[in-house]
């Protein structure tokens, strides 16, 4: 991968054809430290990582350039889905143990 933070943050805000003064409003910063943000004059901390995220829809290892896919994989996508079947399940038999448990007191 042969870019930045910096540049990564300020093609995403072109790509949508956003202006720096729009793209900092709505990510609740000023257009000022957007601007060091997409010059590398300053890093961001985490929740502005967290929120450009969110705002640009792209996982954070793309925006980190740990990744050179935008979107989450797949294979992470099912993997949650399939934890949350089993949270489910659990939670249902846990509920179920409860109410069996308070029908015999």
């Amino acid at each position: 991968m042969d870019r930045s933070f910096s540049q990564t943050l300020s093609a995403l805000r072109r790509q949508r054809n956003l202006s720096q003064r729009t793209a900092a409003a709505d990510l609740g910063i000023s257009q000022a430290l957007l601007s060091h943000y997409e010059n590398g004059a300053r890093e961001p901390g985490l929740s502005f990582v967290c929120r450009a995220c969110d705002y640009y829809g792209v996982t954070a290892d793309y925006l980190l350039c740990r990744s050179d896919n935008q979107d989450a994989p797949a294979s992470t996508l099912k993997a949650a889905l399939t934890f949350l079947e089993q949270i489910r399940g659990v939670t249902d038999r846990a509920e179920l143990a409860l109410t069996e448990f308070a029908q015999g007191e």
